[in-house]
């Protein structure tokens, strides 16, 4: 019987590092599943389900204050079934519950807290608490015995709060009972709204804590069409510009933390995701060609080498984060005092002093985040200097103890970082690049899909599955991303057949999508993937999958659906107001996409057309070349092919150009069509 299930902890056979890492605590965790449930129901017991993931700096405090703590382990064992959950292998879990959380007028957070009945309805929830009452929380052991003894005393009332919020999360799942088309300059208008939000001075959002939102600063560079010195062209430079400038960025080593705790970008939380630095990567290839300055080309290179050195695994995918702790303390692996950086530096160690705002008092808990916030341009040749200093540092650094890394390979995140690395090695004609993007590609595409199906997850040979929405589309994203770059038909066959999953597994039969596949069990409610979270939501990547797609391959069929998508969130996203950037964007892309069709005897032929297409700062462009007999459809209206030499044929949805033959040409209408 289940309710005899060894009272001991059982997250040893884990696949989740997040999940091993608790392996030992004297807690008697349970992963999620039928079996836990089970045995709440047989035990009478509420569960207590945990949620965080392995770069989490507060779910380690918690887990050290609490879960290792023998006493409170103690009250949670006698009074619960005691679940652990990774966010980030389950995120339909953490979702259902987030929404919970959020509707009992909590804010949200992690470790999310969360206490439900056997059938996994939530009646009460938060996030970190405190082993003893501090920081106007009660402490942990004393809420557990006050949810445990409501749970005893008042479960008519218990129950019947579950049974309502069940139908509160049913209700968000729901497709839209009304549907709509948007206004021609909707997306415009959303990202002028947005802009009464930067900070001027720091860029990002105003005040504190700072977070790299991607789906906004996207928004703001949509919004500038191409001019860097409009109000959102220098809203969105001055955002990646600071950015880089922080100790939000890792200026020894290279790569993002996941946000600042301040409000200029100076103190982050240290862990570093797979995800941010995707989005941080595409948006400096982007303001490179807004404004071309030798900062974002030396964060691209350095963003780049640091996931291929410290990110990288085995078989070419990429790992999931980078924690924030070591040797038990925040940021001790990345800080440092002054005394350190004399030692290593010598004779030239003031000059880096200087100029990384180093001081004896130190900037973070008496020691120092390097960071470029005061600092005026270099020349080349200065810059070459101070990149050996960082070199000497960065040596030094290697020798400390590192921070854990989450080996757990998530196809939706490597599907950001490939089609980063797809996009920049365009842009920089870097076949290095592109090779890092194809194996990774390749991993997910052959490791981690089974006739034709994704997993979530995978880590040691084991897989999570099925997909979430979010892995067919972004995976589907670098897949038309790689076609692009390459011209190869087998990625954007591999598009076409990712998007057929999604159509069959995930819709909700309103032209909208669910997070989760029809094929998944075990929750109270099936999630949908229409508001951003620290990424896009998985609906806007698709309705910017379809766009590209009816582009690429003719198909009016996609253009339909793109439309039908739209209906359905506008309908779901009407009322809301945070959350739906990347709707947006992709919006963007769906009413002002323009699609460049170069037809060359070869690739190396089309490359002063490309040129021209490697200069745009616009999301919404696509291209594609092909030989010069081959006919073009485009939105269904067929072009057809030149019998002799190179020429560009720029279309945008209402018509398409005479055919250019020089770059000039390309270029001037590129210019005159920009909206």
């Amino acid at each position: 019987m289940t309710h005899n299930l060894p009272p001991r902890n059982l997250l040893g056979d884990e696949s989740s590092p997040y999940l091993r890492q608790h392996a030992t605590n004297p807690v008697h965790w349970r992963p999620w599943g039928t079996p836990a449930l089970e045995e709440a129901a047989a035990s009478d017991k509420p569960i207590l389900l945990s949620i965080g993931y392995s770069a989490c700096h507060w779910c380690h405090v918690m887990a050290h204050e609490s879960f290792e703590n023998e006493s409170i382990a103690g009250v949670m064992n006698a009074l619960f079934v005691n679940v652990k959950v990774d966010r980030e292998e389950r995120p339909d879990i953490d979702q259902l519950y987030m929404n919970a959380l959020h509707a009992m007028g909590e804010q949200g957070g992690w470790p999310l807290t969360m206490f439900l009945d056997p059938q996994g309805r939530p009646f009460w929830g938060g996030t970190y608490f405190p082993p003893t009452s501090r920081y106007g929380r009660p402490g942990f052991p004393d809420l557990l015995k006050a949810i445990s003894h409501a749970w005893k005393t008042e479960r008519e009332k218990i129950q019947a709060n579950g049974a309502a919020m069940q139908d509160h999360l049913a209700g968000l799942s729901a497709a839209p009972r009304n549907s709509a088309l948007p206004p021609r300059n909707a997306a415009r208008d959303f990202a002028t709204r947005l802009l009464p939000l930067h900070d001027p001075e720091n860029g990002g959002i105003r005040g504190a804590p700072k977070f790299p939102n991607a789906p906004i600063t996207e928004a703001w560079l949509r919004l500038a069409n191409g001019s860097a010195d409009s109000q959102a062209g220098r809203a969105f430079l001055r955002t990646i510009d600071r950015i880089s400038a922080g100790g939000i960025y890792d200026h020894i080593g290279g790569g993002l933390s996941r946000y600042s705790v301040d409000g200029e970008w100076l103190v982050p939380h240290f862990e570093k995701m797979l995800y941010d630095n995707a989005h941080y990567l595409r948006a400096l290839v982007w303001a490179d060609r807004l404004d071309s300055r030798e900062t974002f080309r030396q964060r691209i290179e350095e963003t780049i080498a640091w996931a291929a050195r410290e990110m990288r695994v085995e078989g070419g995918a990429f790992a999931s984060s980078l924690d924030a702790d070591s040797e038990g303390e925040e940021g001790k692996f990345y800080v440092w005092s002054a005394e350190e950086i004399r030692a290593l530096l010598g004779t030239q160690a003031n000059r880096f002093i200087h100029r990384y705002g180093i001081s004896d008092a130190g900037n973070f808990e008496g020691r120092n985040i390097p960071n470029l916030l005061r600092a005026e341009p270099l020349s080349p040749q200065e810059e070459a200097e101070y990149s050996q200093m960082r070199a000497v540092l960065l040596v030094a650094r290697s020798g400390r103890i590192r921070p854990g890394r989450d080996d757990k390979v998530l196809a939706d995140w490597n599907g950001y970082f490939i089609r980063a690395l797809a996009e920049a090695a365009f842009a920089y004609k870097r076949g290095d690049w592109l090779s890092l993007a194809r194996d990774a590609y390749r991993f997910i595409s052959e490791s981690m899909c089974v006739e034709g199906r994704l997993a979530h997850s995978w880590l040691d040979g084991v897989a999570v599955r099925p997909a979430m929405a979010t892995d067919y589309a972004s995976m589907g994203a670098a897949a038309l991303t790689l076609f692009e770059t390459t011209g190869e038909a087998s990625f954007i066959d591999q598009a076409i057949a990712w998007q057929a999953v999604l159509d069959a597994d995930y819709q909700d039969g309103a032209g909208g999508y669910f997070l989760t596949s029809k094929e998944a069990q075990g929750l109270i409610a099936r999630p949908r993937c229409d508001v951003d979270e620290a990424n896009p939501s998985g609906s806007s990547q698709i309705l910017e999958n379809l766009v590209r797609l009816a582009a690429l391959s003719g198909r009016t069929e996609f253009l339909e659906a793109a439309w039908s998508l739209t209906a359905n969130l506008q309908g779901s996203l009407g009322e809301q107001r945070f959350g739906i950037a990347g709707y947006h964007n992709a919006l963007h892309t769906l009413q002002h996409q323009r699609h460049v069709h170069i037809q060359a005897r070869d690739r190396d032929a089309a490359e002063s057309f490309l040129d021209c297409l490697r200069r745009q700062a616009d999301p919404a462009l696509t291209f594609e070349v092909s030989e010069p007999n081959r006919a073009m459809l485009f939105m269904g209206a067929q072009i057809a092919g030149a019998a002799n030499g190179n020429r560009a044929v720029l279309c945008t949805q209402e018509t398409c150009s005479a055919p250019m033959t020089s770059p000039e040409e390309l270029a001037a209408a590129l210019k005159e069509t920009a909206a």
